[in-house]
């Protein structure tokens, strides 16, 4: 008993690290800028590398893991995590961070499914692995809801490294009480790897987000975007084929055909790219614009967290009362009510109507994630119950990744259009003020004060206005999002019962 216990714990402490990574750079973003003279599209690639990573290899890690036992690959990834860690704490450079950032998703992406097949291994009675998967799963929601402040907190005492440094003597006291305690497990080796089709996705789901953010940049010709992008596309539909015709796929995109089950990845990703793109956005709002700290930033925006990561009980008895399409289709439009509210609250006057709308987010959209799992797992049969539950895993990754995406393309797009830049600018200043905040502000440290202060000025102006479009835009799709899932959920409740 007491080695069972112990084991949740080393679980436990492993995965805490995995989950705040995905969201610890979120208040860290306007320090990255000014240390590291990131462009805003280097600074998107640094914080969403990590999920778009992460969504393609946690399959193939977790296969990895059938074969060579789930000991082994928690070692395996604790290492790789701890490595990755440091190499990341010490990047010199944007590039650096991006490719530590990537080694840290593959780390991440040999964790997760080793926690779970530790649990599932470990705890045989159903109660106690019920309870474990509780606790992992409070732990994986509430890091990455807290991993802004987590960030904020240390940003505020150390430099930007410790947000990574942090990790390794974790990495280490797992590894020794891995190595101790954890008993042996014999692997699977005739369990295929699917490493070819991962590495396939993940190309493909780069590609097609480079040539975006890109083509809305113009800072490439034209023609190198779209060969780039049909490459991107071009791989993405092999894999897609290879994917139907293999015996025993990575994906079963069969899944997909079920609208219940569509629209059940619909929410997650949708869900995840709200609240991940919300937080990116405020925390460069709030430190560029209203001069916050990062870790007041992060206290700023607790009202979402907590209210994402305590939402799940009450979240579940609505479903319970109310039923899963109300609840599915209600949070859609709530989280569209809220970002059309916060697009046109002043969060330097109007805080309390800002802490309000950023609590209902946080409920609303944790209230669709929690559809989502239950409209995926109603609807899958049986047989293919672990299949959807690792679509939905992907589908969690891929919205995180998109989120930052989404919000950075139509944050730069608005951001350049719209500022309004002082005279006495070079033609190259100019287009680099007009690039993204961080690099408007990079700038002004190197012209003369007066001037310096018209562009700071100016690029605070912009931000406020592109940071209205980009919640309005937000909230207009959510809202169309949920009119859809409100038809496709139509008489889900008779089929979950048939289920049951």
């Amino acid at each position: 008993m007491f080695r069972q216990w112990l084991t949740l714990v080393i679980i436990v402490l492993v995965y805490i690290p995995v989950a705040i990574d995905a969201t610890v750079l979120h208040v860290a973003s306007p320090t990255l800028s000014a240390e590291l003279a990131t462009s805003g599209n280097e600074l998107l690639w640094i914080i969403d590398i990590y999920s778009l990573v992460m969504a393609g290899m946690v399959l193939p890690m977790g296969a990895l893991g059938d074969r060579i036992g789930f000991k082994r690959l928690l070692l395996l990834g604790s290492g790789l995590f701890g490595s990755a860690s440091l190499l990341a704490a010490f990047s010199s450079s944007a590039e650096q961070l991006i490719a530590s950032r990537a080694l840290l998703a593959i780390g991440a992406a040999m964790i997760v499914p080793a926690t779970l097949a530790g649990i599932r291994t470990t705890f045989a009675k159903a109660e106690q692995r019920n309870m474990a998967l509780g606790v992992w799963a409070a732990v994986g929601s509430g890091g990455a809801a807290f991993g802004p402040l987590i960030g904020g907190w240390l940003l505020a005492h150390f430099n930007w490294g410790a947000v990574f440094l942090v990790n390794v003597p974790i990495v280490l006291v797992v590894m020794a009480l891995t190595a101790r305690f954890v008993p042996h497990q014999a692997g699977q080796r005739q369990q295929p790897l699917n490493l070819i089709q991962a590495l396939m996705l993940i190309a493909a789901i780069l590609m097609l987000v480079w040539s975006a953010k890109t083509a809305l940049k113009g800072s490439v010709a034209a023609g190198g975007v779209a060969a780039v992008f049909f490459v991107g596309a071009g791989l993405l539909m092999a894999f897609v084929r290879q994917q139907l015709a293999a015996s025993t796929p990575m994906i079963d995109l069969r899944l997909f055909t079920h609208r219940i089950i569509l629209s059940g990845v619909l929410m997650a990703v949708t869900a995840m790219v709200a609240l991940v793109g919300f937080e990116l956005l405020m925390a460069q709002e709030l430190q560029f614009v209203h001069g916050f700290t990062p870790f007041a930033a992060g206290l700023f925006m607790l009202p979402v967290m907590l209210a994402s990561g305590f939402s799940g009980p009450i979240a579940g008895m609505l479903v319970t009362r109310l039923g899963l399409r109300q609840v599915a289709a209600g949070g859609m439009a709530l989280s569209a009510m809220s970002f059309l509210g916060l697009s046109v609250t002043d969060f330097s006057t109007e805080q309390t109507q800002a802490w309000i709308l950023m609590a209902l987010l946080g409920f609303s959209a944790a209230s669709a994630l929690l559809s989502s799992t239950a409209a995926i797992m109603a609807a899958a049969p049986k047989e293919k119950a672990a299949a959807a539950g690792a679509i939905e895993t992907m589908g969690y990754e891929l919205g995180a990744g998109l989120g930052i995406a989404l919000f950075g393309l139509i944050l730069t797009r608005s951001f350049s259009s719209s500022i309004l830049l002082p005279a006495g600018l070079s033609s190259q200043q100019a287009a680099q003020a007009s690039s993204s905040i961080g690099e408007a502000f990079q700038l002004a440290q190197t012209v003369s004060s007066p001037l310096a202060q018209d562009v700071m000025s100016a690029a605070k102006t912009a931000f406020i206005s592109s940071h209205s479009v980009a919640l309005g835009t937000a909230g207009t799709l959510l809202l169309l999002l949920a009119v859809g899932i409100w038809f496709s959920l139509k008489g889900v409740e008779k089929q979950v019962s048939m289920a049951d």
